[in-house]
């Protein structure tokens, strides 16, 4: 039997079922479900995601409520004393240069704000850090006291890998899925993210793979794309995706200069970029971002869980802590 991918399932997309509903008529034409569910897949599934992320806030709250409660219980105490001691009790205040360092960061959406003039709201930004923080170290430690199962599964959608060589071991408990434009600002600061999760949990754990998606008001992106085929080609696609990533300009004469830079073979770069050997290749990768219900730029598939836009490196860490604690040990 076909497994039906759990997205399907949850946004009702069973195939044979969705096709045979029309939903709306214009004089002798019939437009069916499985159509306009197409048209509108990218909303579709923000919406299932939007639904896990609300359930899974409620779960997290609940079994939180249950831990203290039932610690506070074998204390004698009451919630609330138990929360005093073990959070808030526990809690410091930001040193100098912990609000210095946050000012420094948040420095250019700052504006012409002086470290003086927003100190007192750096302080209750980091004092709330600080108490959340606290909390879910609490929280864990009594989870290993009080076994906690959440049988909730967030929606997944299946991606194709597509024809660039991933980077890690193709035996990695977890897979990123980067659909991605080489004009997008968004994009060139995403990459940062993903070097920074990339180097943390190591090749054996985390593969990435590239897809693209340039967007059709970036006029720089397929060319770009497809230059990057050539040059995986000759086996050098991410040392040149990474030059792509850092160049401020893409035009033909900038796609030859990065190629020559990462020991590209002139001729046989030049030859495949002017024959658009990889036209095809950008428009599956296109097709296969939009059939996954992208929209824009960068749309990140984590084992299947898409998680779009350029998020912080927490963000992915949530993700793929999930992952690698649900993967087959061994």
């Amino acid at each position: 039997m076909r497994k039906v991918p759990f997205i399907i399932l949850a946004l009702g997309l069973l195939p044979g079922l969705a096709s045979a509903e029309t939903v709306a008529t214009v004089g002798k034409k019939a437009i069916d479900r499985a159509e306009v569910e197409k048209a509108v897949r990218s909303q579709l599934v923000e919406v299932e995601n939007q639904r896990y992320a609300a359930l899974k806030a409620g779960i997290d709250q609940l079994v939180a409520d249950s831990l203290f409660e039932q610690e506070a219980a074998a204390r004698g105490v009451t919630v609330e004393q138990f929360q005093q001691v073990e959070i808030v009790d526990k809690i410091q205040q930001p040193t100098p240069d912990q609000i210095k360092k946050v000012y420094e960061e948040n420095k250019e959406q700052l504006g012409e704000a002086t470290l003086e003039q927003v100190q007192d709201q750096i302080v209750q930004y980091l004092l709330r850090k600080t108490v959340q923080d606290r909390r879910q170290v609490v929280i864990d430690e009594l989870k290993k006291k009080y076994p906690t199962k959440v049988a909730l599964k967030p929606p997944v959608v299946e991606v194709g890998l597509g024809t660039i060589p991933p980077k890690g071991n193709p035996k990695a408990p977890v897979t990123i899925i980067e659909f991605s434009d080489y004009q997008c600002p968004f994009c060139k600061r995403a990459e940062t993210t993903v070097q920074e999760v990339l180097k943390a949990y190591g090749p054996d754990k985390v593969r990435l793979v590239y897809r693209n998606f340039p967007l059709p008001f970036h006029s720089d992106a397929r060319p770009a794309a497809e230059a990057a085929g050539c040059a995986a080609e000759q086996g050098k696609f991410w040392e040149y995706h990474q030059k792509l990533m850092d160049a401020k300009e893409l035009n033909a004469e900038s796609l030859k200069k990065l190629a020559g830079e990462v020991g590209l073979d002139k001729k046989k770069f030049d030859e495949c970029v002017a024959a658009e050997k990889f036209k095809d290749a950008v428009e599956k990768d296109i097709e296969a971002g939009q059939e996954a219900g992208v929209n824009g730029t960068p749309a990140f598939f984590i084992n299947g869980r898409m998680l779009d836009g350029a998020q912080p490196f927490d963000k992915f860490k949530e993700v793929i802590d999930e992952e690698l604690a649900s993967a087959p040990k061994g």
